[in-house]
């Protein structure tokens, strides 16, 4: 890890035009250190779990915050009141809204159209 930095990430020795990068790193405000992805995988490179950058880690957070939010306080996080992602994706009307705005402007400027993932990848709890 020390010597991504050392070699510094301007540096043009570290870089391999025309091959991205093996890894991706990132930190957030209260994080005590550097999280380093696989970017092949997904996953960390040091424990092999899902990064804290992943879509059901981003979406727990969400859901605890809206629940905090809607209810006041935080949430006991029992199934019967849980929303699967696309749920919650599908009952979010004005991104809906801007999602459909984008696909039509995708179609109408002839750049082709929206390929969707398969429903079950958006099937999870948070």
């Amino acid at each position: 890890m020390k010597s991504l930095w050392r070699e510094g990430l301007s540096s043009a020795e570290g870089l391999q035009l025309g091959k991205a990068p093996c890894v991706s790193v990132n930190w957030t405000l209260g994080d005590g250190q550097l999280e380093v992805v696989n970017t092949a995988t997904g996953r960390r490179r040091d424990l092999g779990t899902p990064s804290r950058l992943c879509k059901r880690v981003l979406f727990a957070r969400w859901s605890r915050l809206h629940c905090k939010l809607l209810l006041g306080q935080a949430c006991d996080g029992g199934e019967d009141r849980r929303l699967m992602y696309s749920e919650a994706k599908m009952a979010a009307r004005p991104y809906q809204a801007v999602k459909q705005q984008w696909v039509r402007s995708l179609q109408d400027a002839g750049l082709g159209t929206w390929v969707k993932k398969p429903p079950e990848q958006e099937h999870f709890l948070s």
